[in-house]
């Protein structure tokens, strides 16, 4: 009869503490919302701005998809060059990336204007 007891009281603990991780768990709806795609789509309405062509440069770059990258980064660099060597960094190495020379490039060139 004690072990019956017990049996039941395990249970009815475990019953319990299952229902209340059931309750508090929440759902997260951004957690598939692809941020590249949401930057775009604002660019493309027609809203853009210096933080998102460098979010979406970024990310592009991160992504290993250095094409997409090198036009936000040109469009970055139109709107304002980078004051951090990261970026210059990061743009020297998709244009590598993508084969493409970085000796007449116009937004590199600035770069080392403004640094002389």
């Amino acid at each position: 009869m004690k072990n019956f007891h017990l049996i039941v009281a395990v249970c009815l603990a475990l019953f319990c503490s299952l229902s209340v991780t059931a309750q508090t768990k929440k759902t997260d709806v951004n957690t598939d919302v692809d941020i590249v795609k949401v930057y775009e789509q604002v660019v493309k309405e027609g809203y853009p701005t210096l933080e998102i062509y460098k979010e979406l440069a970024m990310a592009q770059y991160f992504r290993s998809n250095y094409k997409e990258a090198k036009k936000w980064f040109e469009k970055w660099f139109d709107l304002e060059m980078p004051k951090d060597a990261a970026a210059k960094h990061r743009y020297k190495q998709t244009l590598r990336a993508l084969k493409v020379s970085a000796k007449n490039n116009k937004y590199l060139a600035v770069a080392t204007a403004a640094r002389n």
